[in-house]
């Protein structure tokens, strides 16, 4: 499985609007994206079921955006291409660019959860395991 996909279900299992659910014969994980809240079907292979679900990077790697689970959201394609082109492409020159990522990180830890051990995620790479920051509830 290709990095990507296992950030992609990794993001999905920590979010708590996610939840396994049984599609055409398959488990997989059902919840919202993380900017207009559409339903979004992820399955354990990493692979997006339905409506595009996408990795979604909420400080921009372009501004020092980690691939840190803390950092990562699962988002429709259409909200993580908007937010691209209001956030990602102005970080610069936009003062309301710092803010929409502040809200983002926010809500992503909002809604943040360990998820269970008996789900079959796939091995995390060890760069993408949360900052100190994000444990205690923070963000920098």
């Amino acid at each position: 499985m290709k990095r990507r996909d296992r950030l992609l279900v990794w993001a999905a299992a920590t979010d708590a609007t996610f939840e396994p659910a049984a599609l055409a014969g398959e488990t997989v994980l059902v919840g919202k994206c993380i900017h207009c809240g559409r339903k979004l079907v992820v399955g354990f292979d990493g692979r997006a079921r339905g409506r595009p679900a996408t990795l979604e990077h909420l400080l921009p790697r372009a501004a020092g955006g980690a691939d840190r689970l803390d950092n990562l959201a699962v988002a429709c394609a259409t909200c993580n291409h908007h937010k691209g082109v209001r956030t990602d492409d102005h970080w610069g020159s936009d003062p309301r660019a710092r803010a929409r990522v502040d809200a983002a990180l926010a809500r992503r830890m909002r809604r943040w959860r360990d998820p269970p051990q008996s789900w079959a995620l796939p091995r995390l790479p060890r760069d993408a395991f949360p900052s100190k920051h994000a444990l205690l509830g923070e963000h920098p």
